[in-house]
């Protein structure tokens, strides 16, 4: 508590009660320390080091409740990270409003956002950000602090440009948070090279790795597939993240194991957002067990508690297998990673040869179903349902037990909500024919 009492303000130490959080790590006590110092910051730190709150806990200190005009900007590459980032920054209950803007939805919907209300913050795409901006939906001249997140990543997805065109839109800007997981050439351009401080905690990455077990899982290219169901069976249901290369193996593989009745999904950039938010959704809250994903998946996406990480292929450079590994063992976890050595092939330098071989050739358990399925509700946000109604409704309508339903998630038009395997045909009969909160709807399995 030392530290986190050394450095935090009433708000801050509030929001941390409202998440939950007893006390900050190095990183984040550093980060608040130098955030108050002035002047650009640039922060270097591992993925699930908890660079979110660190910024987030920093915004706190700049932004002014009492001015009905947007302050601050927070730019991610991806929507999944900025829908993230907002539900970080709800979930800090603070009462100071935040506005979260990005592609696969309407921009009219965005806009009438700003109508019944003025954020002090704004977390954003940088292409929807553009957008709203040429729009003139919200007033630039209060903004003065930029984070850019990820920032690495965004140039790597070819935002260089955009960023740019963000940058130049905000005149005013006073100070830049630059936050990454790897050290760039490039972050100079976006911060005042006379008054800026970097803060590298890079070194904290090795940490992770002395609580990861790391193994070899030997194969033929044919016995492959094969080989990788058989590994997941033996891991007995914990969650697990296998890693591809390309969408359309994926899709390959996802299909073969789902055959073989594993409880997989699958996530890549070229599913719908719809899908995309689905799978994610299945695996964090333990309605599938095994999500199957290209690189995307291996940064900033909040996945906690993932025990295992497969190399199914070989990742691209030593960047890459360093992302995925830091898919688990993260904060104070244990993990465990498994590389796939086809016959045959070399291994990368940045791979060790003395790794332990990974024993499949033993008898194979049946594969785990996963503990909870996937309800649908065809009303969300827009239609004033909160996480509240939906249980109360459950139990109350259904005969729900607190211990039958799992996480609950709200969008704008329906919403999801993890139920007991055993407990979803009883409940969806309880509620044939219901309504939540006078309202009629859709409440239905979601079975694919």
């Amino acid at each position: 508590m030392d530290n986190k009492d050394a450095v935090l303000t009433k708000i801050q130490r509030s929001a941390l009660d409202a998440m939950g959080i007893v006390e900050l790590n190095t990183m984040q006590c550093g980060t608040l320390e130098q955030f108050r110092k002035g002047g650009d910051v640039l922060l270097l730190s591992p993925t699930g080091s908890g660079k979110t709150l660190a910024y987030l806990l920093s915004l706190l200190d700049a932004l002014d409740d009492s001015l009905s005009a947007v302050q601050a900007v927070v730019i991610l590459p991806t929507r999944e990270l900025a829908r993230q980032v907002a539900d970080v920054w709800k979930s800090m209950n603070t009462g100071i409003r935040a506005v979260c803007l990005h592609g696969g939805r309407s921009v009219g919907e965005e806009l009438s956002l700003f109508k019944t209300s003025s954020p002090a913050l704004v977390i954003s795409t940088p292409g929807r950000f553009n957008d709203h901006v040429s729009r003139g939906t919200f007033g630039v001249e209060n903004i003065k602090l930029l984070v850019l997140d990820e920032f690495d990543k965004s140039l790597e997805l070819g935002f260089k440009e955009e960023m740019e065109q963000l940058q130049g839109s905000l005149p005013l800007v006073e100070r830049c948070m630059l936050l990454s997981a790897t050290d760039s050439d490039e972050f100079t351009r976006f911060v005042n090279v006379d008054d800026y401080a970097k803060l590298d905690y890079t070194a904290e990455a090795d940490k992770p790795q002395q609580r990861i077990a790391f193994y070899f899982v030997k194969t033929t290219q044919n016995e492959r597939l094969n080989a990788l169901a058989s590994l997941l069976c033996l891991l007995r249901g914990e969650s697990a993240i296998v890693f591809c290369n390309f969408r359309e193996m994926v899709d390959e593989v996802y299909a073969f194991l789902r055959k073989k009745g594993i409880a997989v999904i699958a996530y890549h950039g070229g599913l719908e957002q719809k899908q995309r938010e689905l799978s994610l959704y299945k695996f964090k809250s333990g309605c599938a067990t095994v999500l199957v994903c290209t690189d995307l998946a291996s940064r900033g996406l909040d996945i906690p508690d993932v025990k295992h990480v497969v190399h199914y292929q070989r990742p691209v450079n030593e960047e890459s297998y360093i992302h995925r590994n830091g898919r688990t063992a993260r904060w104070d976890a244990d993990g465990s990673v498994y590389l796939f050595n086809i016959e045959g092939s070399r291994l990368p330098e940045y791979v060790s040869t003395e790794l332990p071989v990974f024993n499949i050739s033993v008898s194979i358990p049946m594969p785990v179903e996963a503990p909870w399925n996937v309800i649908y509700i065809g009303k969300g946000k827009r239609d004033k349902i909160s996480r509240g109604d939906i249980a109360g409704f459950f139990m109350k309508k259904g005969g729900a037990k607190p211990a039958d339903v799992g996480t609950i998630v709200v969008f704008d038009r329906y919403s999801y909500v993890a139920v007991r395997r055993g407990r979803v045909r009883p409940l969806l009969s309880a509620l044939s024919g219901e309504k939540i909160k006078g309202l009629k709807t859709i409440i239905e399995e979601i079975r694919s």
